[in-house]
């Protein structure tokens, strides 16, 4: 069977919410978790990806509660880490690799230090690390591609899309396109609640509200890939060396031309990265 976005398509009831998710193929699970952009799903992030992996395991991709089509959430229920937990429990999935990006990526660091024994394999992609000391991006606040992130929550029209995925993107001429924008923007909009509530929960830390104790880091013992984008401009490459530094089982590829979707901009390099490494450890 083909694999499309009808025929992965999956929901689920957990203890507290209904998910949305994608699913193919057989074999070890690998949970792929991702971002926090408006319009961000399971299937948008990693429809690239899904198919290359599930050659040789159960990928699931989860749309996040107040994302996609999954539950919407305020602020004060927003935990991902016990989403993922339920969502886990509900499958009866004992044990994944996880695969996230930026937030996807700060929720599997959560994970691996909270439930170590629900994660067999980490990889990120341009996962954020929570406030400290930057060397080499600006240090007056969010990225310049948050920022953007921030006004495309707030008005989720085509342009203000383009202006999204130029930022995530090293190469705007092949990704920010009218149809990719468009699409973009339509799945936004198709969700209102998830805007509003994104909007609403910034006072108080939406979408992260809870963020990895970056000194359980060292305690990581599950093999880790840190994949980064040397032009990503929504969080710097360094947070991925500090990440390096800290978790001792971790090996770092940096990439150039690549921003914030390394699983997108670079999908070839990438899937053979994931599949050998999570078959070769």
């Amino acid at each position: 069977m083909p694999i499309t976005h009808a025929s992965t398509s999956r929901t689920v009831k957990t203890r507290d919410w209904n998910l949305q998710y994608y699913e193919a193929g057989q074999g070890h699970p690998v949970i792929l978790l991702h971002g926090s952009g408006p319009g961000a799903t399971g299937w948008s992030n990693f429809s690239g990806n899904i198919e290359a992996l599930s050659r040789q395991f159960r990928v699931l991709a989860v749309d996040m509660p107040g994302w996609g089509l999954s539950d919407a959430c305020t602020v004060d229920r927003l935990d991902h880490v016990d989403a993922v937990i339920q969502f886990m429990d509900a499958l009866g999935i004992a044990k994944a690799a996880f695969v996230g990006n930026s937030m996807g990526g700060q929720t599997s660091l959560r994970l691996a230090t909270e439930y170590p024994e629900r994660i067999s394999h980490l990889v990120t992609m341009g996962p954020p690390v929570g406030k400290m000391p930057s060397l080499f991006g600006a240090g007056d606040g969010p990225s310049e591609g948050l920022k953007i992130l921030i006004q495309a929550y707030q008005d989720a029209s085509p342009e203000n899309m383009r202006r999204l995925v130029e930022i995530m993107t090293f190469d705007k001429a092949r990704f920010a396109t009218p149809e990719l924008t468009k699409a973009r923007s339509d799945a936004a909009l198709a969700r209102p609640e998830h805007l509003k509530n994104y909007v609403a929960g910034l006072p108080q830390g939406a979408p992260l509200p809870k963020w990895v104790d970056r000194s359980k880091l060292p305690h990581i013992q599950v093999p880790t890939l840190l994949i980064h984008g040397r032009d990503d401009r929504v969080v710097s490459f360094e947070s991925s060396l500090f990440l390096l530094a800290c978790i001792p089982n971790s090996r770092l590829v940096l990439l150039n031309r690549c921003g914030h979707w390394a699983m997108i901009e670079h999908a070839e390099e990438f899937n053979r990265l994931v599949v050998d490494f999570i078959a070769s450890n």
